[in-house]
Parts: structure tokens; C-alpha cells; sequence
């Protein structure tokens, strides 16, 4: 029995949306959010689409995914509509646009697992969303002279943005359908463990298992099945399973840990990262 390792989402669940199919040679394809401008008392929907490469790299604990274009935040407005989504190219899995109030898609990725060196699995895709009030709050405070292509780099800024108190949330959608709670739970006390050490500088072996211990063995995580880990005010990480909250932790450090797996230096998609930072800058430009 192989043992699958990764890591989850932050966010209020919404059900799980049937895979759109994508084929693995065509463009990525970013589902548009549609923008609707009122005029008098006529309005009139329109549909953003943008398209990029897929990456084909294929090395163990590598995620390979496919960058989305820079959704085009300042000059348009997404849709609240949860109808409205992006998929993601590869397995077709899509994520809402928005997600509560105003959490906003910004990135969307796929975790991989090398087998043996031999075989690469499609273990979830995910979403990373944040709070666009949060996120203009945050560069209006701080980087308010900076333009977008100068926050895109500034490694300030990005630490900054994890230790934040900003409405964040991952939503991971379980692509491979033998995964089983367990995997999650070793996988998340090995990643994340290895974050805490990072930037705890000691051992948080309590702090680990008051987060791990969240994923009982009962949860059933059949394919299509979404995870959401979710940064509330406060720094207090929310654990849903299907829509279900199964508990909470309050800890900075936590949440830093785990944002850091997908957004940090070393993230398990580097485009779905660089996707997220380019979104962003973008939507900070137009404060």
C-alpha cells in the first residue's frame, strides 16, 4: 500500500462540481467570470477568458500544473454568482469564482505523487482564495508606493501577506479516488510538521496534533470530495470536510505553516503560486 503525503484547504464548502473535460494537450483554458454593467435598466453579461501552456515537469514531489492567465481584476468585476468558475486544466476538477463574501479565486493548482520514480498520481487540485477587502487593507498600509510589478517580487510583501490577518482559504478537491483519511492526516503531520519546525524553531508536537487529530478516521473522502482549510480573523484555521466543519485551531503559526505549502518559497505548485502573486499585485494596483 502506498502512502500518499499532502496538504489542504482553507474555506466555507460548497458541494463538489462534476469534472469538466479538458484534454491534456490543449490550452488552459480559465473559465471566465462573468462581468455584469448595468446601464439604465438594461445589463449586460460578459465572459473574461484567458489561456496559457500546460507544464509538463515531471519530477517526484513535483506538482505539475498549468499557470492561469492574469485574471483581470482592476478593470473588471467577478461575478458573486457561485455558478461562475475556473477549472482546473488537467483534471477538469472547477472552483468557484467566489467563495463567501469576498474570497476570491486567485490561483489553482494540482498536487502530484511520484510512485517508485515510475508513475505520477493526480492526488487533489486545489484553489487559493483570499479576501480582496483584506488584501487592499494590507498594501494600503504598508506598500501603497509600490507598483503591482514591484509587489509581485518584494519578499517582504509576500511574508508579509502570510502572516496577515487576511480571510484566506485552500480548497483542495481529491482527484484520486483510493485516498483515504489516514494518508491525509500522515501527510499533513509530516508537511506541515516540517513547516512548524521552520518557523516555530522548536518542536510543536501539541500544537501538530490538536490540528491532524481534526481528520478521524470515520470522514469518508471518496473522489471529487472537498477539503477546506480556511484562515479565519484572528488566525483561527478552519477544517471543513464536504461542507461539514469538523473543528478549529487558533494559531498564527499554524496557519503560516500551511499557507506556506502553497504560496511560501517552496510551494508544491510553483505556478499555482506565481499564478496567486500575479492576481495579487494585480488586484492590490487598484486600490
Amino acid at each position: 500500500m502506498v502512502s500518499f503525503r499532502f496538504p489542504f484547504s482553507f474555506s466555507q464548502p460548497s458541494l463538489p462540481k462534476p469534472p469538466r473535460a479538458t484534454s491534456s494537450s490543449s490550452r488552459f483554458s480559465v473559465s471566465a467570470v462573468a462581468v455584469t454593467l448595468t446601464v439604465g435598466a438594461a445589463a449586460a453579461g460578459a465572459a473574461v477568458a484567458a489561456s496559457r501552456n500546460p507544464s509538463h515537469s515531471i519530477v517526484d514531489w513535483v506538482f505539475s500544473s498549468h499557470r492561469s492567465s492574469l485574471l483581470p481584476w482592476g478593470s473588471m468585476t467577478l461575478a458573486d454568482s457561485s455558478s461562475e468558475s475556473v477549472a482546473e486544466p488537467k483534471t477538469g476538477f472547477s472552483f468557484p469564482a467566489t467563495i463567501g463574501e469576498s474570497r476570491r479565486l486567485l490561483g489553482v493548482g494540482l498536487r502530484k505523487k511520484s510512485v517508485l520514480g515510475l508513475k505520477n498520481i493526480d492526488v487533489y487540485a486545489f484553489g487559493i482564495y483570499a479576501d480582496c477587502d483584506d488584501v487592499k487593507k494590507l498594501v494600503g498600509e504598508k506598500y501603497a508606493s509600490l507598483a503591482a510589478s514591484e509587489l509581485r517580487g518584494n519578499k517582504a510583501f509576500i511574508d508579509q501577506l502570510m502572516e496577515a490577518d487576511i480571510k484566506m482559504t485552500i480548497r483542495l478537491q481529491i482527484v484520486y479516488g483510493k485516498l483515504n483519511i489516514r494518508s491525509v492526516r500522515n501527510a499533513f503531520q509530516e508537511s506541515v510538521g516540517n513547516r512548524l519546525k521552520k518557523f516555530g524553531g522548536v518542536d510543536n508536537d501539541e500544537l501538530l496534533e490538536s490540528f491532524t487529530s481534526l481528520f478521524k478516521d470515520e470522514y469518508k473522502i471518496p473522489r471529487s470530495s472537498i477539503i477546506d482549510l480556511t484562515q479565519e480573523p484572528g488566525h483561527v484555521l478552519s477544517v471543513a470536510i464536504e461542507g461539514n466543519h469538523v473543528g478549529s485551531v487558533k494559531s498564527k503559526l499554524l496557519c503560516r505553516s500551511i499557507l506556506d505549502l502553497y504560496i511560501g518559497e517552496e510551494p508544491f505548485d510553483k505556478n499555482a503560486r506565481e499564478d496567486f502573486l500575479d492576481n495579487v499585485a494585480s488586484l492590490a494596483a487598484h486600490k
